[in-house]
């Protein structure tokens, strides 16, 4: 089959780089002339917890010629749209998108091409963009921590779908999710807490796990993101081997304590990650709030859940992203009234 990564970010970076080094055979498509020279150039390079460089092919959207049959979306959300239906013309007649975006993207997406050529990863990892063709390894880079939750929106062709998991699973374990929604659940949940803060303080996942002010607001909306899931009908999966909602969820004071300690120890493998909304901030472009945090709100009104604390993360990114706020854990007051 014919595949390709769509998206030289962040995450593109990395994935390409290990796919190419176990000797895959795929294109990086992107839309940035930058990104495809240096990628051609120079190869895909991994820096922070790993440290290797790699030649892969890379071409630009507007010039690939090429069908395929799996393509990988490693884009922003933001104008998903648009971008779905630039890749459905490359896309073979039965050719699928597999997205490993942040939130919920597959609906969008499915609207699209169909929710049979829909397919989604949770991504359990991360990594911060350097340069064109250069991102950092945040994660640790052992197999359990580069993880996939792997999953079908529609009834998907099963030989795409076991091809994508042998693919994926060059880099990293792969776990095919019958409960898909559960597993994109709990990566919301991660994202909402840890990126989520990591933007409204301007730090990395640990250093907001690490101070006791922001891991308040931390613990409350991962409370938030349970509550909202269980009024949903959606049962939160495990990830990397640990049950979130048996670790972090919480009615009596006594786990609520226990939930509060454990939060260092439950990011402690990606606690050098700073939050690709953050990256986004500071480079003066919007972020993906609306789709993390904000799709937490959105479920909590369709349900009836209060979702306070998600709610002004939102508020403090939005105003943040119109100057006037900056990123800095003096956010934390914002937040005062809401305990």
């Amino acid at each position: 089959m014919e595949y390709a990564i769509y998206g030289a970010g962040s995450l593109g970076i990395v994935l390409a780089a290990y796919l190419a080094k176990n000797g895959e055979r795929f294109d990086v498509v992107d839309r940035n002339p930058r990104s495809v020279k240096a990628l051609n150039e120079n190869g895909a390079i991994v820096r922070g917890k790993a440290d290797f460089c790699q030649k892969v092919n890379a071409v630009l959207d507007t010039d690939t010629t090429k069908k395929y049959d799996i393509v990988f979306l490693l884009t922003k959300q933001l104008g998903n749209r648009e971008t779905v239906l630039k890749i459905s013309k490359f896309l073979s007649e039965d050719g699928v998108i597999c997205t490993l975006q942040n939130g919920l993207p597959e609906q969008e997406i499915a609207e699209i091409i169909g929710a049979d050529r829909t397919f989604g990863a949770a991504v359990g990892w991360g990594a911060t963009r350097l340069d064109a063709g250069v991102s950092e390894l945040t994660s640790e880079p052992e197999k359990e921590s580069l993880s996939f939750g792997l999953g079908s929106y529609g009834n998907g062709d099963k030989a795409k779908l076991d091809e994508i998991a042998r693919i994926l699973g060059v880099m990293g374990h792969v776990d095919i999710e019958d409960n898909f929604i559960g597993a994109r659940w709990v990566k919301l949940l991660i994202n909402s807490a840890f990126s989520g803060m990591s933007a409204v303080c301007g730090d990395t996942f640990g250093a907001v796990a690490e101070n006791k002010e922001s891991r308040k607001v931390v613990q409350r909306v991962i409370k938030e993101c349970i509550d909202v899931a269980n009024a949903a009908g959606i049962k939160i999966e495990p990830i990397q081997g640990k049950d979130v909602v048996k670790l972090l969820d919480y009615k009596g004071a006594l786990k609520k304590k226990i939930s509060f300690m454990i939060i260092p120890l439950a990011i402690k493998k990606h606690r050098l990650l700073k939050a690709s909304m953050l990256q986004d901030i500071e480079k003066g472009v919007p972020c993906e709030i609306d789709s993390i945090n904000g799709i937490v709100c959105g479920f909590g009104k369709k349900y009836g859940v209060a979702t306070p604390f998600n709610d002004k993360v939102v508020d403090i990114i939005h105003s943040i992203e119109k100057g006037e706020d900056k990123p800095s854990f003096d956010n934390i007051a914002q937040f005062a009234d809401l305990f």
